[in-house]
């Protein structure tokens, strides 16, 4: 039996980054957390029960995977340590999650894992080359540490992102926005508010796909998402 050549991919990426200490919960398979290690991120793996506010206040960054919310039982009733971890600095990234998790009797608003509310729906962007607009190109994200430009949204694969919310609360701000051939704008793929001194950011792309598979400006991006900072006291 022949078997194909075995390959393996090799980047030289050109970016910067803030921060050293990230936390991570990892979701339904991503692997996004290999990625992070990859960036010179020194990264640890968070079960249930590191999740309280004294642990989590050494780390830079709180990344959760995806669909945490949908694989991890009970996961919600660690909002009060989460949001008391980004009130006092730190910077919280959630991934996608999908609509079967949630009982909502507010067209799933769900402040149940955030600290304003926005309904999760199940639109998505699955042209993999969908433009990519930018509605605050002088946000820190799209200039921190790493200047974004559309250089970095070529070379996208599989899909540009899924399950984005239809609704959100006016704290926070949309960053970017993008949409499939004939079909209204997307722009809830990346949300982002300040609370307290920290971020809280919700994001609906897809970078568990887009950073195992060397996407460079994927991680470009992703590197500004966790280096997020606010130097201004609450």
């Amino acid at each position: 039996m022949l078997f194909p050549d075995a390959t393996a991919k090799c980047l030289n990426l050109d970016f910067e980054k803030k921060g050293e200490q990230i936390g991570y919960v990892i979701g339904a398979g991503d692997n996004v957390h290999a990625a992070l290690v990859q960036m010179g991120y020194k990264v640890t793996l968070l079960k249930q029960e590191d999740i309280y506010a004294s642990n989590l206040k050494k780390f830079d960054t709180v990344v959760l995977g995806i669909r945490v919310y949908n694989t991890i039982n009970g996961f919600k009733l660690h909002k009060k340590a989460l949001m008391e971890y980004v009130h006092n600095g730190g910077t919280l990234v959630v991934q996608y999650n999908t609509l079967p998790a949630f009982n909502s009797p507010h067209k799933n608003l769900l402040d149940s894992i955030g600290p304003y509310s926005f309904a999760v729906s199940n639109e998505r962007v699955t042209e993999v080359d969908a433009e990519i607009r930018f509605l605050k190109p002088d946000h820190q994200v799209l200039n921190t540490p790493n200047k974004i430009t559309q250089k970095d949204l070529e070379g996208w694969v599989h899909e540009r992102g899924l399950c984005m919310p239809k609704e959100w609360s006016s704290e926070y701000e949309a960053i970017l926005s993008s949409n499939d051939h004939g079909e209204t704008p997307k722009d809830s793929g990346l949300l982002i508010a300040p609370y307290g001194k920290g971020y809280y950011v919700y994001t609906t792309y897809a970078w568990f796909r887009q950073l195992p598979a060397g996407v460079p400006g994927a991680y470009r991006i992703f590197a500004n998402i966790i280096s997020l900072r606010n130097d201004q006291e609450a």
